[in-house]
């Protein structure tokens, strides 16, 4: 009986229910066969509710919205395109850095691609290059700044491995700019500067665009100082970051209407943030049943019979999460599969630190990786391009990001550095 439960809760998963109900459902179903009461999942929930850094979540995510929605990526890329257009490779470069900053406040929900993708494909294609290599760095780029603060997946992957979110954003800040360096070395290799004459560094326009965009420019350097320097707790920053940028764009620069774009901003922000709290709420009630049958145990046994020391285990890690990030969203994935991997990470002597940074590596790598890499469909419908012909475009990308991923798997280094 309970195996057809089971398999009846799994049908309607593939039918296109919700996850956030399928997760209650085998929460529900599991606690009721093993004779426990379902209030079990209901503590959980409250647990969740009293986590003081939930707040962070709503208001990074607001703050992100509102300048995705603003005239923000107009002014900045006109800022970056001034101030490095001038460089071999500096339109590209350019891209990866605008496309970083979004991402980090977005969270890779696929706005920065729908955002920033027209304004940078045909900046992109008359600089020189390729259609299909303008379309992989758009694509690979729609996730590159999840490491950097005050990155939503971060704030959300602490809240769940219970880790220091202040020393989680420290220890992304070297992993992210090496993948941004290695692709930025990339992109100036596959520039066709011979047959185009340079473009100069105009001081005027520099100088215009800075004062243009001054705002924006402070708010990362705000928040940077405030949180690597130990001034203001994560929850303090989001608090003051939702306010400076409603201010900014409503009052300074009036790009938004208080009374008729807010409204559908709210709307549209908070839509994404309630479907991350369902699923995390729902999933914590099924966390909870396999950590009192002892799952995750019962999974390190058995990796113990195959994997003998940290290195294999990290490997063995690597192309587990990078199936997980192909298959599942990122914020899913950090719900449900944090939970299982951390107690096993930590028997293999992994820093909980060091584990979080290869855990959303891997994941922001798989937004690329095929089959259903999600920025790949994003970029398809966005630039109607063939999903095949998206693949193609990505796939050196993905190449070297999993070189960079292996980088900073095995050198713990390079994440632990500011932490320690």
């Amino acid at each position: 009986m309970e195996v057809i439960v089971y398999f009846l809760i799994l049908g309607t998963a593939l039918i296109g229910v919700p996850i956030f109900i399928i997760m209650s459902l085998f929460a529900l179903t599991a606690f009721y066969f093993a004779d426990v009461s379902g209030a079990a999942v209901i503590v959980e929930v409250y647990r969740l509710a009293g986590a003081p850094t939930l707040i962070t979540i709503p208001l990074f995510t607001l703050a992100g919205y509102l300048m995705a929605e603003s005239n923000s990526p107009q002014r900045l890329l006109r800022f970056a395109n001034a101030s490095l257009g001038w460089l071999p490779g500096g339109v590209a470069i350019v891209s990866l850095v605008i496309c970083a900053f979004f991402t980090a406040f977005t969270g890779a929900s696929g706005v920065t691609i729908i955002a920033l993708g027209g304004l940078l494909y045909p900046i992109l294609t008359k600089e020189g290059y390729s259609e299909k290599f303008s379309l992989g760095l758009i694509t690979t780029s729609g996730s590159l700044g999840l490491l950097f603060a005050p990155s939503l997946p971060i704030i959300l992957y602490g809240i769940v491995a219970k880790v220091d979110i202040d020393k989680l954003f420290k220890a992304g800040l070297l992993p992210g700019i090496l993948l941004i360096v290695i692709l930025s070395l990339w992109s100036i290799k596959n520039g066709n500067f011979s047959q185009k004459e340079r473009v100069k560094f105009q001081f005027a326009e520099f100088w215009s665009s800075l004062k243009g965009s001054l705002p924006e420019l402070l708010l990362p350097v705000a928040i940077m100082f405030g949180i690597y320097g130990g001034i203001t707790t994560v929850t303090e920053t989001a608090a003051l970051t939702a306010f400076y940028v409603l201010v900014m764009e409503v009052v300074f620069y009036r790009d938004i209407n208080i009374f008729k774009d807010f409204p559908s901003i709210i709307t549209e922000s908070m839509s994404l943030v309630g479907g991350i709290l369902l699923i995390l709420c729902c999933a914590l009630g099924l966390t909870n049943y396999l950590v009192d049958e002892e799952v995750p145990v019962k999974i390190l046994e058995f990796m113990q019979q195959y994997l003998t020391n940290k290195y294999s285990f990290l490997l063995f890690l690597n192309i587990f999460l990078l199936i997980v990030g192909s298959l599942m969203d990122i914020f899913s994935a950090i719900i449900v599969v944090v939970p299982l991997i951390t107690p096993i990470a930590a028997s293999f002597g992994v820093d909980p630190i060091h584990l979080a940074i290869i855990f959303l590596a891997n994941l922001e790598i798989g937004y690329i990786t095929p089959p259903v890499g999600i920025n790949l469909f994003i970029s398809s419908y966005r630039f109607n391009k063939p999903i095949i012909e998206l693949y193609k475009a990505s796939f050196p990308f993905l190449l070297l990001l999993v070189g960079a991923l292996l980088i900073i798997t095995y050198w713990e280094g390079l994440s632990l550095f500011l932490v320690n």
